[in-house]
C-alpha cells in the first residue's frame, strides 16, 4: 500500500495548528480544544458512516448525541432512595402499561381484518391504555419530582463505573435508531432528514421536560469521572514534588494532567472506532453498502435487501453518535438539556463530514478536529485581527465599535466561506473517498 503523502502532511498541518495554539495560548485551552475536537470527530465518524456509506441524509444527530448524554446520567449516577420510594416502582409499572398498550394497538392492527371494528378496537385499545397509563404514571412522577427538587427531584441512575455509560450511550442511541429507522427509512431522502430533525427535537424536548428522569433544564450535575480530580491531585505529594521539581504551577499542571488522560481515553476509542470501521469498508459487507449507495435498484435487482442495510447502518452510525454524546457529558461532569443545539450537534457536524471528505473515515477525524478548532480560535481571532485593524480610529468612533462587535459572528461566517471554498475547490473533501 502506497503512503499517501498528501494525507500526511494535512494531519501534520493540523498538529501544527494545535502546536502553535499552545504556544500562543497554552496548554490548557489547547487540551480542551484536543479533547472536544476528538469527540467531535468520533460524531463526525457515525454521520459518515450513514452518509458516506449508504446516502442516509440523518439531520437529527443531536438526539442522540442527547441519548448518549443521558446514558452517562443513567448509568453512573447513584440511585436517589428516597424518589424511588416515592414513587419510582409506579414510574416502571406506568411506562410497562404505556409500552403493552402499544403492543395491543400493533396486535389489533395486524392481526383484525380491515374495516370499521378493527378501527373502533384500535381506538378503544388505545384511549383505555391511556387512562390506565395516565393513572399510574403521573402521581407517581409528581411524587418524584417533588423528593428534594433543588438537590434530585429525579430517580438517579445505577451508580455504576462511568466508562460503562459510554457503550451504554451507543446502545441506547442504536435503540432509538431501530425505532425510528423501522418507521422512517423508508421515506424519501428529503422526508427522511425532515423526520430526523423533528424526532431529535421531540428526545430534546423529553429531556428537559421530564424532570423525573433528567431533571429537566435544572440540570444533573456532580457526574463521576474516569480520571482523578484536580484538587486530589494537588494534595498528592508525590505529584506535588513532581511539579516543583519541574517548576510547574500547581493548579496549570494538575489541569495539564486530567486534561491529558481524557485525551488519551478519547484517542483510544477514537482508534477502535477506527480500526472497526475500516475493517468493514474493506469487507464484502462496505462493498455492498457502497454498491446500494451508488445505485439503489441495481442492488435491489441483484438480491440485496436495501431497506434493511439501510437500517442497518442507520442504527450503527446513530450507536457511534451516541457513545460520543456519554464521552463529551462524561468531559463536561454534567447533563445540560438546554445546550443541544441544531446549529451545534448537527450543522457542524455536517461541516466536519463535508469539509473532511464524504465517505473517508480519516477524513471525518480531520474533518472533526479541524472546524472544532475553527469554532472555538476564530472568534478571539478576530477580535484580535479587527482590535488591530481600528486601532487607528478614535475611542468611540461608531465604526471601531460595530467591527469589533462584529467579531462575534466571526464563526458563522467562516463555517460559510470554509464550506464555500471547499466545494469550489474540493468537492469531494480534503481528504476524498478513495
Amino acid at each position: 500500500m502506497s503512503v499517501n503523502w498528501r494525507n500526511i502532511g494535512l494531519f501534520g498541518a493540523l498538529a501544527v495548528l494545535y502546536g502553535a495554539t499552545a504556544w500562543i495560548y497554552g496548554w490548557n485551552l489547547t487540551l480542551a480544544i484536543l479533547n472536544m475536537g476528538l469527540v467531535s470527530a468520533i460524531m463526525a465518524l457515525g454521520v459518515n458512516m450513514q452518509w458516506g456509506y449508504a446516502g442516509l441524509f440523518n439531520i437529527g444527530i443531536m438526539g442522540f448525541v442527547a441519548l448518549g448524554g443521558l446514558a452517562a446520567v443513567l448509568i453512573s449516577m447513584p440511585p436517589v432512595t428516597e424518589a424511588w420510594a416515592a414513587g419510582g416502582v409506579r414510574i416502571l409499572l406506568g411506562l410497562a402499561v404505556g409500552a403493552a398498550s402499544l403492543v395491543a394497538a400493533v396486535l389489533v392492527w395486524s392481526r383484525m381484518a380491515p374495516g370499521r371494528l378493527r378501527g373502533v378496537v384500535l381506538v378503544a385499545v388505545l384511549i383505555v391504555g391511556f387512562v390506565l397509563y395516565s393513572t399510574v404514571f403521573d402521581p407517581a412522577v409528581m411524587a418524584v419530582e417533588r423528593t428534594n427538587p433543588s438537590a434530585t427531584g429525579y430517580l438517579g441512575g445505577l451508580g455504576l463505573p462511568i466508562l460503562l455509560a459510554w457503550p451504554a450511550g451507543g446502545v441506547l442511541a442504536a435503540g432509538a435508531a431501530w425505532l425510528i429507522g423501522k418507521t422512517a427509512l423508508g421515506l424519501r431522502s428529503d422526508y427522511l432528514a425532515i423526520a430526523t430533525l423533528g424526532i431529535s427535537e421531540i428526545v430534546i424536548a423529553v429531556l428537559k421536560n421530564e424532570d423525573w428522569l433528567s431533571r429537566g433544564v435544572k440540570n444533573v450535575t456532580g457526574l463521576p469521572r474516569p480520571v482523578p480530580y484536580e484538587i486530589n491531585l494537588q494534595q498528592t505529594p508525590g505529584f506535588v514534588a513532581w511539579a516543583q521539581e519541574w517548576g510547574f504551577d500547581l493548579a496549570t499542571a494538575s489541569s495539564i494532567v486530567v486534561k491529558l488522560c481524557y485525551a488519551g481515553l478519547f484517542i483510544v476509542v477514537l482508534l477502535v472506532l477506527i480500526w472497526l470501521v475500516e475493517t468493514a469498508w474493506r469487507s464484502p459487507w462496505g462493498r455492498m453498502m457502497r454498491a446500494i449507495r451508488d445505485n439503489e435498484v441495481s442492488a435491489e435487482a441483484m438480491g440485496k435487501d436495501v431497506t434493511r442495510r439501510h437500517l442497518q447502518i442507520f442504527v450503527l452510525g446513530s450507536a457511534v453518535c451516541g457513545v460520543a454524546g456519554a464521552m463529551m457529558t462524561t468531559l463536561d461532569g454534567q447533563l445540560t438539556p438546554s445546550s443541544y443545539q441544531p446549529l451545534r450537534f448537527t450543522f457542524l457536524v455536517w461541516v466536519m463530514v463535508i469539509v473532511g471528505g464524504s465517505g473517508n473515515n480519516w477524513g471525518s477525524v480531520l474533518g472533526g478536529m479541524l472546524i472544532w478548532w475553527l469554532w472555538i480560535m476564530v472568534e478571539p481571532i478576530g477580535q484580535n485581527l479587527f482590535a488591530v485593524l481600528t486601532a487607528w480610529l478614535p475611542d468611540g468612533s461608531w465604526l471601531k465599535g460595530h467591527l469589533r462587535d462584529a467579531a462575534a459572528h466571526m464563526r458563522l461566517l467562516t463555517m460559510g466561506v470554509i464550506m464555500l471554498l471547499v466545494l469550489r475547490f474540493s468537492p469531494r473533501g480534503l481528504i476524498p473517498e478513495r
